[in-house]
């Protein structure tokens, strides 16, 4: 199991832009497929996008593509999230996942496919 921490939320303004970050305990991040995922207030979790371990393949919700960039630092142990021309639409609790495969290039989207979340961090998009 490993443990997740992301960090980077807030509040920011319509258009505005922030970064999120997730950091694994694991000794490896690599064999790691990873995915962010986000949660309304009254809505079910939703996917917004993944990661393969290498990073070579993503994948993005329709309603995030063109505005949201996934990627990761295996050095690091992080994935980010970086977020542009955010919408109020987008205020959630974002949360990352981690997925251990043996594969490179899959991609996971959906949260019964994930082993372990983090706590999650608060993005709220004002008007």
């Amino acid at each position: 199991q490993v443990q997740l921490v992301e960090s980077g939320g807030g509040l920011v303004q319509a258009g505005g832009s922030l970064r999120l970050s997730c950091a694994a305990s694991e000794r490896t991040f690599i064999g790691y497929a990873m995915g962010w995922f986000r949660q309304a207030p009254g809505k079910e979790r939703e996917f917004v996008a993944a990661i393969s371990w290498s990073g070579s393949d993503t994948e993005y919700a329709d309603s995030v593509k063109g505005r949201f960039t996934i990627s990761r630092d295996n050095a690091k142990k992080t994935m980010y999230l970086q977020m542009i021309s955010l919408k109020p639409e987008d205020t959630a609790v974002y949360y990352c996942a981690a997925k251990v495969t043996l594969t490179n290039n899959v991609v996971f989207t959906t949260t019964m496919q994930y082993n372990d979340w983090g706590q999650g961090t608060r993005v709220t998009v004002s008007t």
